[in-house]
């Protein structure tokens, strides 16, 4: 990859190669963890590092628009390298939304992978995703302040969120099925994902559990789809049982 990616750590560099591995969402960068990665990094005693993807962030710009299956290429070319690069040999991924599929494909094709905590993960469209994505995407054309907002975490806004959206909302993306990837996982799985996510059911936590026997499972009441930042102390709770 000839980009270069905006990237932070939190503790000591990893002595063994073993560290947790951030991946964000779809609108996500590093900054936008918040005090995540400083907390999570505390509770468990283990290296974190997050890295914003290409688009993202202060990352370089990405090639627009997507190909439909940019999230298998960012699992299966990308971030291989970027692991490389930070000498993680045995990644502990910990990924949310779209990065959580990121991390469940790279999961069922690299054996290196030491577990994988899957929030609000994706692998197939929905409805009810899709109707809020537009609704988002609607909202994000008719208010400049929204476009502000984002100015304050990605380098290029307009295109960050375009990227995201466009993706999403292309015609021939109802057709995205990605749950075969998850045939191939055999690290520790848990999947978490708020009750009242609104942007997907509960038919995505139930795909992890139909393909991987020994996932675990924890739904959140009374949470939408960042449960790590509206209930982190008791996702951090239990990324920190799964650790250890």
């Amino acid at each position: 990859m000839d980009k270069r990616l905006e990237y932070r750590c939190w503790g000591a560099p990893p002595t063994n190669g073993r560290a947790i591995v951030l991946l964000h969402e779809g609108l996500g960068c590093v900054a936008l963890w918040r005090d995540f990665p400083d907390n999570l990094h505390t509770a468990t005693g283990m290296p974190v590092m997050a890295y914003s993807r290409a688009g993202y962030g202060q990352s370089d710009p990405d090639d627009l628009p997507r190909p439909l299956d940019w999230m298998t290429t960012e699992a299966i070319m990308v971030l291989p390298e970027v692991l490389e690069a930070c000498r993680i040999s045995r990644p502990f991924l910990v990924g949310h939304s779209d990065g959580a599929t990121i991390a469940a494909i790279y999961a069922g094709f690299q054996p290196e992978a030491e577990a994988a905590v899957l929030i609000a993960p994706h692998f197939f469209t929905e409805e009810r995703g899709l109707l809020e994505i537009a609704r988002t995407d609607a909202q994000f054309r008719g208010e400049a302040d929204m476009a502000k907002r984002m100015g304050k975490y990605h380098r290029d806004p307009q295109a960050t969120f375009s990227g995201w959206a466009d993706a999403w909302l292309d015609p021939d993306f109802r057709q995205w099925h990605v749950e075969a990837a998850l045939e191939g996982i055999e690290c520790p799985v848990l999947a978490i994902q708020g009750r009242q996510d609104q942007y997907g059911t509960l038919a995505q936590i139930d795909a992890v559990s139909r393909n991987v026997d020994h996932a675990k499972v924890l739904i959140v009441e009374e949470c939408q789809h960042t449960p790590h930042l509206e209930h982190p102390d008791a996702v951090i709770a239990a990324i920190s049982q799964f650790v250890h």
